[in-house]
């Protein structure tokens, strides 16, 4: 099959490589221009761009697709199909009616659960047991097209969003190959999306990272789990930022105000939360390196009683 791949987030290089390690022809891979990044903004490739330059593969780069000379370019290329993995757009009408076998998504979420741009970070977040990857025939619309195929998987109870990420991805590659496959057979029966039970997965705000105190100890847990890539935990201690990288939850009673130093140990802080404790393992004090809480009470005196905001 000619297939075009769009993409551009690292969550598509195992996708794009499984499709090169195919007998399917990649006649071309689309990604988003390379753009200034890092404290230095030095012009970077995104991966998928990367992936596609060191595999020899045709790539192009366009600001968007929706002008008539780029729905041209795609329509001079007739490909049967678009497979489309974290590519960042939404795709007009006129470029999805290309392909005889249209376009094809990769979702990293159990559709029609978690529409949207982070959903595997919500799933954590929220605590959810199960998640999973989506094919989709793709519409107009976020993430509304009728589900293909769905693979799910439990989530662990330590997993951090970039461990799940990198399973999922993993996942999508191979239920890409087996909808195509399933494609070429003409065996698909694809399944619309029940509206009364779709959720949504909103792009994650900074703010979204500050702790409240009165959420349960495990619910925090979730949150530094779920925002561990971006944009990470943090709560304010002696009116500076205090990130937690590594915490760990604790069941019981706690009578304390949530926030409240209840506990200080050698290699733990113990804070008071709306239900339980969270013992602090790793953190990391505005203008500081990260550090084990042990190497961190080395340097600070943290007073029980104290307050965490």
């Amino acid at each position: 099959m000619r297939i075009i791949f769009m993409g551009s987030a690292g969550f598509a290089v195992p996708a794009l490589s499984a499709l090169i390690d195919s007998e399917h022809d990649v006649i071309e891979v689309v990604a988003q221009p390379d753009k200034p990044a890092g404290r230095g903004q030095k012009v970077t490739a995104c991966p998928v761009a990367t992936c596609a330059r060191e595999s020899e593969l045709p790539l192009y780069q366009p600001k968007g697709v929706r002008k008539p000379e780029r729905i041209e370019h795609f329509r001079e290329l007739a490909p049967d199909l678009i497979a489309v993995v974290a590519y960042g757009k939404i795709l007009p009408r006129e470029l999805i009616d290309i392909p005889k076998h249209g376009c094809i998504n990769v979702h990293a979420s159990l559709l029609p659960n978690y529409r949207g741009a982070a959903p595997i970070q919500w799933a954590i977040v929220n605590g959810d047991a199960e998640t999973g990857v989506t094919t989709q025939r793709m519409v107009e619309e976020l993430d509304a097209g009728d589900v293909l195929m769905a693979a799910s998987t439990p989530i662990d109870a330590c997993e951090t969003a970039r461990e799940l990420h990198d399973r999922l991805a993993l996942m999508g590659a191979d239920l890409l190959l087996h909808t195509i496959e399933a494609i070429e057979e003409d065996t698909l029966v694809p399944i619309p999306q029940e509206p009364a039970q779709v959720t949504f997965a909103p792009i994650i705000e900074k703010a979204d990272g500050r702790i409240d105190w009165t959420q349960s100890a495990q619910a925090i847990y979730n949150r530094v789990r779920g925002f561990a890539v971006w944009p990470g935990t943090f709560t304010t201690w002696q009116g500076k930022q205090l990130r937690l990288h590594e915490v760990a939850p604790v069941e019981g009673p706690c009578d304390a105000k949530p926030g409240t130093v209840v506990e200080v140990g050698d290699a733990h802080i113990a804070i008071a939360c709306g239900e339980g404790m969270l013992y602090l393992l790793e953190v990391q004090l505005e203008g500081k390196r990260r550090m084990p809480v042990a190497d961190f009470l080395r340097g600070h005196k943290v007073a029980p009683e104290s307050i965490l905001e």
